[in-house]
């Protein structure tokens, strides 16, 4: 038997992200039956002690303290950027001018300009490149849309999602790059970007919002905080729905908890972070005794991802996400594509854009008008 060809894999950034990332890299085959196999060769980090630490621990085989030397190396094919979001922009241009195929985390920048200059370096170069939405990969929200787009809920009426979280309630927390608008983006960028793909991937196109934002804690470590700590948003989408986005992270007791609910003319379907293994669904056609929503375990082999993993009532985790995400373009290696790439990721900054300026301006703005 040959051995299977090697995809050497070069992380920029070794925290939270750059953990997931090695993890989904290193697991992906020994869930599934792959082409390639990954090799973690080298990560980078600007703190010398922590990165050699980190690569010790996510078994990546060198470090640097240089991300360009990642770009630089002929035996790295896939360059995954998961530093903060101001950095992305720069490294996703050079790793497509290196002719390299690219991973980069959300959001894709800090604003539309920036983003839609990587996603248009990356697809100039032809190579295989991606956005990280890991939420696709749950079983659940896939189960999710596999079901709105086979008509469960008939036409799409309402969207609406929220993501709760407490991570900036303490006004001690000293300033790090998250209170940066040009290092850590926006809330709306940061968070919304992931509910706002799963709207734009489940519904549809969004064509206007109106938004509020505000920010409690204005300045910490006698520095300026100029990111919104909450924001509320309406949206029109292009197909005549309508929606509503919460995104705050001041809501004590909420490490991390997000749903998002689609109603329709022939039902309504819920999911809530909390139970990621479960989907909620309501048939309007149902008979009037069996009215409410039903539980519906996302475990089962016929659903998305879920014959990957574990057997029916054991269920699966975030990691989970990151496998999924690194299978499915390993599995796709080396000609691609990858989905959703990174054209999505400047369509998505696209939509926080408008959403910031709908706030900043307290008005309706169309989504393109930021373009």
């Amino acid at each position: 038997m040959s051995a299977k060809p090697e995809v050497g894999i070069g992380i920029v950034g070794y925290g939270l992200m750059g953990r997931a990332h090695a993890y989904g890299y290193a697991v992906a085959p020994r869930v599934r039956d792959l082409p390639c196999a990954p090799r973690l060769l080298v990560i980078s980090g600007r703190d010398e002690g922590a990165v050699a630490q980190a690569a010790g621990r996510y078994g990546v085989e060198e470090w640097t303290t240089d991300w360009r030397e990642i770009v630089e190396r002929p035996d790295v094919d896939i360059v995954d950027v998961c530093t903060p979001p101001g950095t992305h922009a720069e490294i996703v241009e050079a790793a497509a001018a290196a002719g390299k195929a690219v991973l980069c985390e959300k959001p894709l920048a800090v604003d539309y300009a920036s983003a839609a200059a990587a996603a248009k370096a990356a697809a100039d170069a032809g190579t295989p490149n991606a956005i990280g939405f890991n939420y696709r990969r749950l079983p659940a929200l896939a189960l999710m849309k596999q079901l709105v787009d086979e008509g469960h809920v008939g036409e799409v009426l309402l969207w609406r999602a929220v993501w709760l979280s407490d991570e900036f309630l303490d006004p001690e927390i000293p300033f790090d790059w998250r209170f940066e608008r040009a290092m850590g983006a926006s809330s709306i960028a940061d968070l919304g970007a992931h509910l706002i793909d799963l709207a734009l991937w489940m519904v549809g196109e969004i064509a206007e919002v109106a938004a509020q934002s505000e920010t409690f804690t204005r300045e910490r470590s006698r520095r300026t905080v100029d990111v919104d700590e909450a924001s509320s948003v309406l949206a029109r989408f292009a197909g005549g729905a309508r929606g509503v986005f919460e995104l705050a992270r001041v809501c004590a007791r909420r490490p991390c908890d997000f749903f998002v609910e689609v109603n329709g003319t022939a039902g309504t379907l819920r999911f809530d972070y909390p139970s990621l293994n479960e989907l909620w669904y309501g048939d309007a056609h149902d008979d009037a005794t069996l009215y409410g929503l039903r539980r519906i375990r996302a475990e089962h082999p016929t659903h998305p991802y879920a014959a990957d993993w574990w057997p029916i009532g054991q269920g699966i985790g975030y990691g989970t996400t990151f496998v999924n995400q690194a299978a499915d373009h390993l599995e796709r290696w080396p000609d691609g594509p990858w989905q959703p790439d990174l054209a999505q990721g400047a369509r998505v900054q696209l939509v926080c854009d408008a959403m910031e300026r709908a706030a900043a301006q307290r008005r309706w703005v169309t989504v393109e008008e930021p373009a």
